[in-house]
């Protein structure tokens, strides 16, 4: 009988072990050690915040900035002399608690990535910077909280896991602002701010910056290419000059760019040769020869005006805009945003450290003895290769 008994014992015990199962005893057992494991999780947290442990996320900040006074927008770690925007970004993202602090330190541990690596002093309405954080509460008014006012997160978007600023980028578009007595022919024009660009002076200058678009071979318009080099053929897709205005006294204007990529200084070039062409210190034909083989000393016009503008993403909106996950990279909303911080940081900047430094009057001097029929002292050989630079500075 005993056999009798204990025979169905052990069936028994696995229907009691089942209904348990499906009554959710074991799955309460679950959830409490899940608790119990998540509890000691965040109590190692160094500052004990649940968000903490939240998975990142990819996404892009829109960053406007006044470059003044920066030595450009990359890191350099190491090197806390020569301070950056993203010295200041980085240091704001980690106070603000949506990255970890070894991240700040090691920034490949966030992808983090910018669209163009602007060079000392130049500023931006429209950089776009991506990168993994987690999504905190309140995360643009927490980041922007630690930032100087002349550093500004103006927008945020979700982006797909892979998504890279700089290789997504399809285009840039850049301006130029310069006082517009940087146009006065040196035999006839007053050669101060008294100067009023006239209608026919900003065709001719428009008609010659017409001349970039297209593509050219862009190496005398840099340090960093050999004439042979591929990577020195870059893609204008337009480049013009919009209707001078007046600040403050001084008349202004605006030369807008938009290209594929630009190199270290291009676009610095590119303006200062329109410029010493205008004036009447070079030729126009030197515009065409300064695309040939033979290295030419092309003016490089100060970095004051150079602004970034903004950044293009046409094929990621093309494939990712309406997926019905993801927004298009195209800011409509975050205009008015970018309006207002140029005309309270940007523009106010450049003029004022115009009329107190003169760095465009000054650099002017300079044309009268620059050499336009020579070539460059030390130029290097065709097909000489240089190193090139790790990103677009322009």
């Amino acid at each position: 009988m005993a056999g009798n008994v204990q025979a169905p014992a052990p069936v028994g015990a696995a229907r009691e072990q089942d209904r348990k199962a499906r009554s959710g005893w074991q799955g309460g057992a679950r959830i409490w050690e899940d608790a119990e494991q998540q509890a000691k999780k965040l109590k190692s947290s160094p500052d004990g915040e649940p968000h903490r442990k939240l998975p990142k996320r990819k996404i892009v900040l829109l960053v406007a900035y006044s470059g003044k006074g920066y030595h450009g927008m990359q890191r350099n770690v190491g090197s806390s002399q020569f301070k950056t925007i993203e010295d200041d970004l980085v240091s704001a993202l980690v106070q603000s608690g949506c990255i970890p602090e070894n991240h700040g330190e090691d920034m490949r541990k966030m992808s983090f990535q910018r669209c163009a690596r602007t060079d000392k002093g130049v500023s931006a309405a429209g950089q776009v910077v991506s990168l993994k954080v987690w999504l905190i509460d309140d995360i643009l008014e927490k980041i922007n909280s630690h930032l100087p006012p002349h550093i500004r997160i103006l927008g945020l978007k979700r982006v797909t896991g892979g998504f890279n600023s700089k290789n997504k980028c399809d285009a840039r578009t850049y301006f130029y602002m310069l006082p517009t007595f940087a146009f006065a022919h040196k035999d006839h024009d007053v050669q101060d701010e008294r100067y009023r660009l006239s209608a026919e002076t900003l065709r001719r200058v428009n008609g010659l910056l017409a001349c970039y678009r297209g593509t050219h071979n862009f190496h005398n318009f840099t340090s960093q290419k050999g004439p042979r080099e591929a990577s020195a053929r870059r893609y204008i897709l337009d480049m013009f000059c919009e209707e001078p205005f007046v600040r403050e006294g001084m008349e202004f204007a605006v030369i807008k760019v938009k290209g594929q990529s630009f190199m270290t200084h291009q676009i610095r070039k590119m303006v200062g040769l329109v410029v010493a062409i205008v004036k009447g210190y070079a030729p126009e034909s030197v515009l065409e020869r300064s695309w040939g083989e033979a290295k030419v000393d092309v003016p490089k016009a100060p970095g004051l005006g150079l602004v970034l503008e903004r950044v293009h993403f046409e094929k990621y909106n093309q494939r990712f805009g309406n997926d019905g996950l993801h927004e298009p990279l195209d800011w409509t909303r975050e205009e008015a945003g970018v309006a207002a911080f140029k005309e309270q940081h940007i523009y106010p900047t450049i003029i004022s450290t115009e009329r107190r430094e003169r760095s465009m009057a000054q650099w002017l001097s300079t044309l009268p003895v620059h050499d336009f029929s020579a070539t460059a002292h030390g130029a290097a050989s065709p097909g000489a290769k240089v190193p090139s630079p790790l990103g677009d500075s322009d």
